[in-house]
């Protein structure tokens, strides 16, 4: 049987955490680790709950991005984007 080897995207999200001051630790695809910076999100509707510490916390890596209780999520692309690279 042949295995067929699929190269994922470069901004696949394999790895979270949830840092102070309302920032991310990535780890991607590519094994490049970022540092997203959400505080600039936290002012849109549907990041409202994001805005409670305890809450942000609770991210996740969900399919090839992150995610929160909720179905609260954001594109990897733009993780991977706006990341501040380390």
């Amino acid at each position: 049987m042949n295995k067929i080897l699929y190269n994922l995207p470069e901004w696949v999200v394999k790895e979270v955490r949830a840092l102070d001051n309302f920032k991310l630790w990535l780890r991607f695809e590519s094994g490049e680790i970022k540092i997203f910076d959400f505080k600039p999100y936290l002012k849109y509707k549907i990041y409202e709950k994001l805005n409670i510490p305890e809450f942000f916390k609770l991210v996740r890596v969900e399919g090839d991005s992150i995610a929160w209780p909720g179905d609260i999520d954001i594109a990897p692309e733009r993780l991977y984007s706006d990341g501040e690279k380390i």
